[in-house]
């Protein structure tokens, strides 16, 4: 099944330790390849919600933790979405920098789409991304840990 065409906006966040390492999910992607990367929490804006409100949201459905401020975007991302199984052929994310103490995660609201393609977590300095087995997205995240880094 061919990408519909579309416009998709997304909010994801690095949520960082005060090591500097981020919290990342490995997913399997909306491919009927079976194909698994390390990516961010985060996902798409809802119609009437700013990036800023999208980023909260999301990161307290994938984590369970509610956090007061997303801040500014420290990075916007525009990209092409190739997954054949994708309800959209372009994206537009805005990255955001959330510091926090590391924790686990907790799943309690994940959706049920989530609670199948979501296969893991942990948290990566951005040393430790490149050399991690399975890929990461975007190919700028190791840069991006890097310069936010404390």
């Amino acid at each position: 099944m061919a990408a519909l065409p579309g416009l998709r906006k997304t909010s994801r966040i690095l949520l960082m330790d005060p090591t500097g390492a981020v919290l990342l999910f490995k997913t399997m992607a909306p491919d009927s390849s079976g194909y698994s990367r390390w990516i961010t929490p985060g996902g798409g804006v809802d119609p009437g919600e700013t990036h800023s409100q999208a980023a909260l949201r999301e990161l307290f459905e994938e984590t369970g933790r509610a956090f007061p401020d997303a801040g500014q975007p420290v990075w916007l991302y525009d990209f092409e979405v190739a997954w054949d199984q994708a309800d959209h052929d372009r994206g537009h994310a805005e990255y955001f920098l959330v510091r926090t103490e590391r924790f686990e995660p907790s799943n309690e609201f994940w959706t049920p789409e989530e609670h199948h393609d979501v296969t893991d977590w942990g948290w990566f300095s951005a040393a430790d991304i490149p050399t991690a087995a399975t890929p990461f997205e975007p190919a700028f995240l190791p840069e991006l840990v890097s310069r936010l880094s404390p």
